[in-house]
């Protein structure tokens, strides 16, 4: 005769709470959908414009204006765009050091921020630009600091996106330009010069890729900060667009409310990856400035 094994109460308790618990967890989450759904529409309703029209100026955004008021912008005017930049720096200095002035052994969440930030990049820069290239890991990091918090300071709604303007981009970029041509001519001499020289191709093609080469190697700046303005500056018109749909629609606002919220995860995205790419190139031109033979 066959034994039966009896189920522990206690075992049979916890599989009867967790089949329930799935079961449940079907309804709740419909439940808070249409919830959230009906929330927007009632706020569609409720802020819908007497008279609906289509009043969307998306470069609005992007304007200069003095801190303190008044029309006049002056060489020193204190600007909208000199207030996010300065706070970009604040947050940079609070994260790095003041966040992990204790090294602690357990890290509290701004040192693990700091020291994940601090790995990130010095692997970027040993991985892309080669171990000689890690004693100008403080500028490189700096740089990618400032291009992050600047991105996302932007996306809080009203502030002011300072990597929006090419001034600010350019300037970034000009201080790459000028920092690794110089360096390349400091520690190759005019060695640097077989940069634009491609020893591996036919001798007749060399002189007309050099010429391509060093005309790409100018063109180096007006990329590097063209990609980052472009991509930012795009993708905050876009929402604002969204926006004017959002204000013209009335009852409908709600498709557009989505569309900004699924536009915002992306830019969420796009400002790391934008002060990534920033980055990483910078390390690329550093390496060419350190190793120029092709």
């Amino acid at each position: 005769m066959r034994k039966t094994r009896k189920m522990p109460q206690k075992k049979r308790v916890t599989d009867v709470a967790d089949q329930s618990a799935k079961q449940g967890g079907g309804p709740v989450i419909k439940i808070a959908f249409f919830v959230v759904l009906a929330l927007v529409l009632i706020s569609g309703l409720i802020f819908a414009p007497e008279h609906p029209g289509l009043a969307i100026h998306p470069m609005d955004q992007f304007e200069i204006k003095p801190l303190f008021g008044g029309d006049h912008l002056g060489t020193f005017t204190p600007t909208n765009q000199t207030l996010w930049m300065v706070l970009a720096i604040v947050g940079i200095v609070l994260l790095l050091v003041v966040g992990s002035r204790g090294r602690a052994i357990v890290p509290t969440r701004g040192q693990s921020l700091a020291e994940l930030a601090y790995g990130f990049v010095y692997k970027m820069v040993e991985d892309v630009a080669g171990k000689d290239a890690v004693k100008y890991f403080p500028g490189i990091m700096t740089l990618f600091m400032f291009i992050l918090f600047a991105n996302f300071l932007g996306l809080i709604p009203t502030s002011f996106t300072a990597t929006s303007h090419i001034a600010v981009t350019a300037v970034l970029a000009l201080i790459v330009f000028v920092f690794v041509t110089v360096l390349g001519f400091v520690k190759n001499g005019m060695g640097f010069l077989g940069l634009f020289w491609v020893s591996a191709a036919p001798l007749p093609l060399r002189p007309v890729l050099a010429i391509i080469e060093l005309i790409s190697y100018f063109v180096r700046p007006v990329s590097h900060s063209i990609r980052l303005a472009g991509n930012v500056m795009a993708g905050h018109a876009v929402i604002k667009v969204f926006a004017g749909f959002a204000a013209a629609l009335g009852v409908f606002s709600f498709l557009p409310i989505l569309a900004i919220s699924a536009v915002y995860a992306l830019e969420v995205l796009v400002a790391f990856i934008q002060a990534y790419v920033f980055t990483i190139l910078t390390c690329v031109y550093l390496k060419d400035a350190l190793h120029p033979s092709h």
